[in-house]
């Protein structure tokens, strides 16, 4: 059945606004929130906090309104689950963020070199080049895949189950991604920005919601493309890029088109790795498993 059919309390109208604006309106809060923190000097991870919230509370009432595949929802209980989940890689971001943030400060220069209207861009290329590469490098390289596998495990994607994930793959992750910025001597307000452009897009391509992005996601990814990087079939399991779609297409892991949908998404071998509500058991999981190749594309 159509999804439109099984969300007949919402407008057929309303949906289709929806569907085109609901890209837009984020891109634009993040945008507001980029330029108010760094107009009236806010501080950078105060201002962090509350954009965060308000971006999975938008999503996930969008999840609802225009849902992709309503069977996706997350039950009460995988929610509880879920939020345990984020709170264990949070814990760990932090505590590598914190030594991260330390080499910033130091390594960043007072006065951005170019201006924040050219540093921003910049650092946004450069980032998202860094997180495709070990995002990449975390489906090829056996080691790392005993990380990363952990965030393939659920059978559904969802804003809920992005952050569902192994505290080491998000350290070593967010730290590449943070400390190349830093070595390339960005500003600390850039690094700010980057950081909540990845936010938003994380939980962006998440997001159970159908969404019409048209040509922009041959530039920046959409739902449609993670779903694919999320499927059981790893021909078409490609897209590592979860801010920029380029170099996806650059490196040759492009292969969405407008329309294409994934028949299951999940991890390829499924007795792989424990199931996600086994939370204790895929924190301990990569150090018990030996010599498991990866298993998703």
């Amino acid at each position: 059945m159509d999804t439109l059919a099984k969300t007949e309390f919402v407008p057929i109208r309303s949906r289709l606004l929806l569907r085109k604006a609901a890209y837009p309106f984020l891109l634009i809060a993040l945008v507001a929130t980029v330029w108010s923190t760094l107009a009236f000097g806010w501080d950078l991870s105060t201002a962090s906090m509350p954009f965060l919230i308000g971006t999975i509370a938008y999503l996930a009432i969008l999840e609802r309104l225009i849902p992709h595949n309503p069977d996706w929802h997350p039950s009460r209980r995988e929610w509880g689950r879920y939020g345990l989940y984020y709170l264990l890689t949070t814990i760990g971001s932090v505590i590598a963020e914190l030594a991260v943030l330390a080499g910033v400060e130091r390594l960043s220069p007072d006065v951005p070199r170019f201006g924040l209207a050219v540093e921003i861009p910049l650092a946004v290329l450069l980032g998202s080049l860094a997180s495709y590469l070990i995002h990449r490098w975390g489906h090829t390289n056996k080691y790392l895949w005993r990380l990363h596998g952990v965030h393939h495990a659920p059978d559904k994607v969802n804003v809920a189950n992005n952050g569902v994930n192994h505290v080491l793959d998000i350290m070593i992750s967010q730290g590449i991604v943070q400390l190349a910025l830093a070595l390339a001597g960005f500003s600390a307000e850039a690094v700010f920005a980057v950081g909540l452009f990845v936010v938003a897009q994380g939980f962006f391509v998440h997001a159970n919601i159908e969404v019409s992005t048209g040509w922009v996601g041959y530039i920046l990814t959409n739902p449609e493309q993670h779903r694919l990087h999320h499927s059981t079939e790893l021909s078409e399991a490609g897209h590592y890029g979860s801010d920029l779609s380029i170099w996806d297409t650059l490196f040759g892991s492009f292969t969405w088109y407008p329309g294409r949908r994934p028949d299951r998404v999940g991890l390829h071998d499924p007795a792989s790795f424990p199931p996600t509500d086994a939370v204790v058991a895929s924190m301990l999981h990569p150090f018990r498993q030996r010599d498991k190749r990866p298993t998703s594309s």
